[in-house]
C-alpha cells in the first residue's frame, strides 16, 4: 500500500516559497558556520543530470569578500566588457520584456527612484558588485566539457540553495551579473578554462527595514504557464 501523504509537508514547502524574495539589503552579520553547512548539506541532493552533480561552491566570507567585491565593482564600474562563459539573453521580448520592466520598476518605486533616471539607475545596478551588503556571497560553477546540462543541473542546485537558506531563517538574491565578469570571478576563484561561471548567490541575514526589501515581485498564473493535454 502506497504511503499516504502528508500535507503538511507541502504546506511548508509552499511557505517557504512563498516568502522568499530577491534581497537587495543585509545586515552585515556573519552566518555561523554550522547554518552555511547545513544549507548545503540540503542543497546537495538536488537532482542532476546523471547524477553528476557539476556545481562546486565557493563561499567567500569576512576580508575574502570585500576583497572580491572590490575587484568585482572595479570592473563593472569601469564598464569593462562583459565576459560570459553562458550567453545572456538575446533579448526580452513580449511578456517577458513585460515582467523584465515591471520588476525593474517596482525596484525603483521602492526606492524613489525617477523613472528615466539612469544615474540612478546605474548606480543600483552597481550595488550587486557590492552583494548588496552580503556578509557572504557563494559562487556557482560547472564543469565545461557539460555544456548547458550542466548549467541547468547548477539552476536546480541554487533554487534548493535558496528554499534551504530561507528555511534556515537566512535571505538570498541569485545574480547573473557576477557571471558578466567571468574572467574576474575565475582569478579569484584560482581555477582554469574547465570551470564554467553560473551565477553568484549573496546570503545572510536581511536588513527588513530598508526600502529595497519593501516589495515583492508577482508571479504568472498557473494558466499563463502550463497547458494540460488529456485527463
Amino acid at each position: 500500500m502506497l504511503a499516504q501523504p502528508d500535507s503538511r509537508d507541502i504546506d511548508v514547502v509552499e511557505k517557504l516559497l512563498a516568502a522568499r524574495y530577491s534581497c537587495r539589503a543585509f545586515k552585515p552579520e556573519a552566518v555561523p558556520r554550522a547554518t552555511i553547512e547545513r544549507v548545503l548539506a540540503a542543497a546537495q541532493k538536488t537532482a542532476s543530470w546523471c547524477n553528476s552533480q557539476p556545481w562546486q561552491v565557493t563561499i567567500f566570507s569576512g576580508d575574502a569578500v570585500r576583497a572580491f567585491g572590490e575587484a568585482m565593482y572595479r570592473a563593472a564600474s569601469e564598464r569593462a566588457p562583459p565576459v560570459t562563459d553562458f550567453p545572456f539573453p538575446r533579448e526580452y521580448q513580449g511578456v517577458y520584456l513585460d515582467r523584465r520592466r515591471e520588476s525593474g520598476f517596482q525596484l525603483y518605486n521602492a526606492l524613489g527612484i525617477q523613472r528615466g533616471d539612469k544615474a540612478a539607475y546605474n548606480k543600483q545596478m552597481l550595488e550587486n558588485f557590492r552583494f548588496f551588503g552580503a556578509p557572504h556571497v557563494a559562487i556557482i560553477t560547472s564543469d565545461e566539457a557539460l555544456g548547458i546540462y550542466g548549467a541547468i543541473d547548477c539552476g536546480g542546485y541554487v533554487g534548493n540553495f535558496m528554499l534551504a537558506a530561507q528555511a534556515a531563517g537566512l535571505a538570498t538574491i541569485p545574480q547573473a551579473a557576477l557571471a558578466g565578469h567571468a574572467d574576474v570571478v575565475r582569478k579569484h576563484l584560482g581555477v582554469g578554462e574547465d570551470r564554467r561561471v553560473v551565477c553568484g548567490i549573496s546570503f545572510g541575514y536581511p536588513d527588513t527595514a530598508h526600502l529595497a526589501n519593501s516589495y515583492r515581485t508577482n508571479r504568472a498564473s498557473i494558466p499563463e504557464a502550463v497547458t494540460f493535454i488529456g485527463e
